[in-house]
């Protein structure tokens, strides 16, 4: 039995430029077959909307001027061309409005790119808060590997100053150095990669991985707390296209909301799941369930994801804000719910990259 042929896939964002110049040439002959008295060029606008989606800053004012250019291209080659004065003040209001969308455009697209960088700034802010309410729990993790380390050091100079050397005991415990050390550059590195301040960089994402280095640095959380957790994150999921310290920081504040929703219960009920799963319309789920307080009512069920809304004695009220503008930039969604019989489930959702189902 054949195969069915494969087609390249042709991302929608590739075919713009041709669809901006298919467009341009289209006004153009459109405005040069006709009177000048019908003001054709104004549409170059919508090839400078267009533009806005694939140029730089400095490419959409080549756009504009180009535009510009065609237009007066096509008076002089406009056949049966006049002078008239409908002809002149619309050949004038045709360039002003392609000067003015090109103006406008710049400015919001300058004004996006504040906003982002403020959001940027406010994520940081928030990841490095998160990470200083764990710092008791990160210098336990650090300080168990050192602790193993030393513990190796002085047993391997033991077995070293045996009489005979105990050459094999002592290699064993160079190893076991080695591999604690290794442990500690590891949690001192995930620490390190969620307090840099660097913008944001997507790439071919696990999200496994991004949640099992997230379980890792609040361990010791989970231990002082006494939660238990229980993850079930299948090998099988496509990968996202995704900002992996951003991700980490959704993933964290999620885990520090549910931990902290359980101080009030019993110990024996404090139970915490992370799981992920291929979605069925597409993409990757995210689930983080715990057994706590919940919600009081529908009025906080509403309004959780707003910012500066806490039910916490402490709180700022942006973790989930934060959380949700993260996940909508990487074209997912986010949304919470009451778990059964007490606690919440918060679920997000992400595109997966194209080629890795």
């Amino acid at each position: 039995m054949k195969a069915a042929p494969s087609f390249p896939v042709v991302k929608p964002s590739s075919l713009l430029p041709v669809i901006a110049i298919v467009l341009a040439a289209a006004i153009f002959v459109v405005d040069t077959v006709t009177d000048l008295e019908i003001a054709v060029p104004v549409f170059y606008t919508a090839v400078i909307l267009i533009s806005v989606r694939f140029c730089t800053r400095r490419g959409v004012i080549f756009v504009g001027l180009g535009c510009i250019g065609l237009t007066l291209l096509s008076d002089i080659l406009t056949p049966q061309t006049s002078t008239s004065a409908a002809g002149i003040i619309n050949t004038t209001i045709s360039v002003l409005a392609i000067v003015s969308i090109t103006y406008l455009v710049l400015k919001t697209e300058a004004a996006e790119r504040s906003v982002y960088e403020a959001r940027a700034q406010l994520a940081h802010v928030a990841r490095v808060t998160t990470l200083g309410e764990l710092t008791a729990s990160l210098a336990h993790e650090v300080n168990q590997p050192i602790t193993a380390t030393v513990a190796n050091a002085t047993a391997g100079l033991r077995w070293l100053s045996a009489e005979p050397p105990d050459l094999d005991e002592a290699r064993a415990a160079i190893e076991r150095i080695v591999r604690d050390a290794n442990r500690a550059g590891t949690i001192v590195g995930r620490v390190r990669g969620l307090t840099k301040r660097a913008p944001a960089q997507k790439v071919p994402c696990d999200i496994n991985d991004v949640i099992l280095e997230i379980a890792t640095l609040t361990s010791s959380e989970f231990y002082k707390r006494h939660v238990k957790l229980r993850t079930e994150l299948p090998r099988d999921l496509p990968k996202a296209n995704a900002d992996p310290v951003q991700l980490q920081q959704v993933v964290l504040n999620l885990v520090m909301n549910a931990v902290e929703s359980m101080d009030a219960v019993p110990e024996a009920k404090r139970s915490l799941f992370i799981g992920s799963a291929r979605n069925p319309a597409g993409g990757i789920t995210v689930t983080v369930r715990d057994t706590g307080l919940g919600l009081k009512g529908d009025e906080d069920a509403e309004r959780i994801f707003a910012p500066f809304y806490t039910t916490k004695s402490n709180g700022m009220g942006l973790g989930l804000t934060i959380t949700q503008s993260i996940v909508e930039s990487h074209g997912g969604r986010i949304w919470a719910e009451a778990n059964t019989p007490k606690g919440m489930v918060f679920r997000f959702t992400l595109p997966d990259m194209p080629g890795t189902s």
